[in-house]
C-alpha cells in the first residue's frame, strides 16, 4: 500500500497531479450512445442540454467488427461537440480484450483534454485500477493533458463484489462505481436473464398460520450488492450508481428500481433509452417537499447542534446531516435546472 504522501503523486513525469476531491458535478443519468452509428452521433449536440453525462460506449452492445468504428466515432463526437457543463465519458473495452490498449492510447492522446471519465468494465480488484492508473498518467503526459482523467469501475463479477472496498480506494482517480447486474448475474450463476430490476420468483411468503391464503412479496435481487457498493463508495469519498435497466417498455419498474437506488445513496443511474432520461432526472432530483422540509431543519438549527421540534417531530444533529444531504443536492440540481430551482425556492 502506498503511503499517503505518495498516493497523490503523479504516476508519470509531466502528468497532472491527482485530484484530492471529486469535482462537484450533477450526474443523475449517464446516457449511453453507440458512437459507431452516425445518426446517433448526430443527436449528441441536442442531448447535451438534456442529460448530465454523455457516454460513448465502446464495449458491450458494440459488435466486434465495429469496435474500431466506435472508437473513431467517439473521437469525432468529442472533437465536434461543445459539451459545456455536461460530462463526457467513455466505456472502454475490458482489460483482457484486444481493443482496450488502442481505446486508451487513441482517445487520450487525441481528445484527452475533453474527457472527464473512463468507465472500466468487469473490474475484479485494485490491480485493474492500478494498471489503468499508470497507463492514463503516461498517456496524459504524452498528450499534455492538464486535467486528470477519472476512472469509474463497473461492479459486475463476484470477484469484484468481494474486493469492492479495495477497488474504491485503489487510486485518487476513482470517480465511482456502477452496478452491472447482467454480467454479475452470470458471474454468480444467478438464474435470471433480466438486465437489472427484480424477478417475480424472488419472493417471500406471508405466514401460513391463521391465513386462508398466502401473499407473495417480491424481493430485490440487488439490495445486498447496492448497499455494499454504496458503503464502499461513501467511505472512500466517491460516488455509487445504479447501472442499466433493460426493459425499456416498463417505465414504472424502471422508476421503482432507480428510486430504490436513490434512497439507498446512489447519485444516478444509466439511461440506455431516451425514455429513461426523464425518469432518472425525476428520481435522482430530490422532491420539492423534501427540500422544503430540509431547509426548515437547517434554518431551525443553523450550526447543526441541539434539538428542535418541527411539526411535532424531533430534529437533532443526525437529521440535520440528512437535511444537509438533501439541500446540497438540491443546490447542485438547481444550478443546472431552472424549473427545479424555482420549485425548490433556490
Amino acid at each position: 500500500m502506498k503511503t499517503p504522501r505518495a498516493f497523490y503523486q503523479p504516476l508519470a513525469i509531466g502528468a497532472p497531479a491527482p485530484l484530492r476531491d471529486l469535482p462537484v458535478r450533477l450526474e443523475r443519468m449517464i446516457h449511453f450512445v453507440p458512437p459507431h452509428v452516425e445518426k446517433m452521433r448526430a443527436k449528441v449536440p441536442d442531448l447535451v442540454s438534456k442529460v448530465d453525462v454523455v457516454l460513448g460506449n465502446l464495449e458491450d452492445a458494440i459488435p466486434a467488427d465495429q469496435k474500431e468504428a466506435a472508437r473513431r466515432g467517439f473521437i469525432q463526437m468529442a472533437r465536434e461537440t461543445d459539451f459545456k457543463t455536461t460530462g463526457l465519458w467513455t466505456r472502454i473495452n475490458c482489460l483482457n480484450s484486444p481493443w482496450v490498449l488502442d481505446d486508451l492510447v487513441e482517445i487520450v492522446t487525441q481528445v484527452g483534454d475533453k474527457l472527464d471519465v473512463v468507465m472500466l468494465p468487469k473490474v475484479e480488484g485494485p490491480w485493474d485500477i492500478h494498471y489503468i492508473d499508470q497507463l492514463l498518467a503516461q498517456l496524459e503526459a504524452r498528450a499534455g493533458v492538464t486535467r486528470p482523467i477519472m476512472v469509474h469501475a463497473i461492479l459486475e463479477t463476484a470477484e469484484g463484489v468481494k474486493n469492492v472496498d479495495a477497488i474504491a480506494t485503489a487510486s485518487p482517480r476513482m470517480h465511482g462505481m456502477s452496478l452491472g447486474p447482467a454480467d454479475l448475474a452470470a458471474s454468480r450463476a444467478m438464474k435470471t436473464t433480466r438486465v437489472g430490476g427484480g424477478h417475480p420468483d424472488y419472493a417471500v411468503l406471508s405466514d401460513e398460520a391463521g391465513a386462508t391464503s398466502r401473499t407473495a412479496y417480491q424481493q430485490d435481487l440487488w439490495h445486498y450488492t447496492v448497499a455494499k457498493m454504496v458503503d464502499a463508495c461513501m467511505s472512500a469519498g466517491i460516488k455509487a450508481f445504479y447501472g442499466p435497466f433493460g426493459d425499456f417498455s416498463d417505465a414504472a419498474a424502471c422508476e421503482a428500481q432507480f428510486r430504490n437506488a436513490f434512497l439507498m445513496g446512489c447519485a444516478g443511474a444509466w439511461s440506455l433509452h431516451p425514455n429513461q432520461i426523464d425518469i432518472a432526472k425525476r428520481v435522482f432530483s430530490p422532491e420539492p417537499r423534501e427540500v422544503a422540509f430540509a431547509l426548515r431543519i437547517l434554518e431551525a438549527m443553523p450550526d447543526g447542534t441541539g434539538a428542535v421540534m418541527i411539526d411535532g417531530k424531533m430534529q437533532d444533529d443526525a437529521t440535520w446531516k440528512q437535511a444537509k444531504v438533501i439541500v446540497d443536492l438540491a443546490r447542485i440540481v438547481a444550478a443546472k435546472d431552472p424549473d427545479l430551482a424555482e420549485l425548490y425556492g433556490l
